[in-house]
């Protein structure tokens, strides 16, 4: 990723060994927040076009650890919001900033800011990809058993964005991840992952197991209880952690509605590590800025 400009829209611009190396830089920025100056004098734009609490906060704190200044721009006040081309956008933000991050729906948005931009692009989120978040979980998992080869992943529910980058990422880790969602929510083939309609299935042995919620941002209001019911059977409960490992942990990306994708009891309980995956985001986000901007 350090010949040239290099965005980070899917995961898939990272190799196995490159991913390897983030992952460690991740580990020691978190030991030592303010080891890295890669930011000093520059600044990251930082647009959301969708509400955010957690990729919010972890990106603009973790600039600002990096010695730069994070530049928000919300939607509604940008020009886009007023028909300005994505590619007008890219033009100007490159003049003036080091990094773009971009939080929106349409993934082809931020595939078109990436085209036209001459500084790095990294999604915080489409309604494709959420390869940040797969970047902390991984983290998460590293943090908890050591290591990631050969771990056994089980993501039950809406084979969504999240699914979708756990699976990618996942695969180049050397996990074996395995995406459980009813008909008409399933994850469409990715290489490297196992699809299936059964959600004992995906929990079987895992080493950790993986949620996220069942109405999502993207999702229209009208399909909201159709949602539900067709996900009902896709809980990460108490009985279905049974069907784990031992040792095994809970996941949930965040927002939670306990309840219904996950019980408060493993939301809040002694096997989650969420609100480690939380923290994580803004160390990982971190180690892929600097590792974007060719400075380790």
């Amino acid at each position: 990723m350090s010949d040239g400009v290099t965005h980070f829209l899917t995961g898939e611009e990272l190799s196995s060994e490159e991913l390897s190396a983030l992952l460690s830089r991740a580990h020691e920025l978190k030991q030592d927040p303010a080891g890295s100056r890669v930011l000093s004098g520059r600044s990251v734009a930082l647009i959301f076009e969708k509400p955010s609490t957690r990729t919010r906060v972890s990106f603009e704190t973790g600039v600002h650890e990096l010695d730069g200044h994070p530049l928000i721009l919300r939607g509604e006040e940008m020009q886009l919001s007023r028909g300005e081309s994505v590619r007008d956008t890219a033009y100007v933000l490159s003049r003036h900033v080091a990094a773009i991050g971009i939080r929106t729906g349409r993934h082809a948005t931020a595939q078109e800011l990436a085209k036209n931009a001459s500084v790095p692009v990294i999604n915080m989120l489409t309604d494709e990809h959420h390869p940040c978040q797969a970047l902390a979980d991984l983290m998460t998992l590293q943090e908890t058993f050591g290591g990631l080869e050969g771990l056994r992943l089980g993501y039950v529910g809406d084979g969504n964005n999240v699914a979708r980058s756990l699976a990618i990422l996942g695969a180049r880790a050397g996990l074996q991840v395995t995406v459980a969602a009813p008909v008409g929510y399933q994850l469409a083939p990715v290489a490297g992952a196992r699809l299936t309609d059964d959600p004992r299935e995906a929990a079987e042995g895992a080493d950790a197991l993986y949620t996220d919620v069942w109405v999502g941002m993207g999702d229209e209001p009208a399909t909201a209880e159709a949602r539900r019911e067709a996900l009902a059977p896709y809980r990460i409960d108490e009985a279905l952690l049974a069907r784990a490992s031992d040792r095994a942990i809970v996941l949930h990306c965040l927002p939670a509605h306990p309840g219904e994708e996950i019980t408060e009891g493993l939301l809040y309980g002694p096997r989650q590590r969420i609100w480690d995956q939380a923290e994580n985001r803004r160390h990982a986000q971190k180690a892929l800025l600097e590792r974007l901007l060719a400075v380790v």
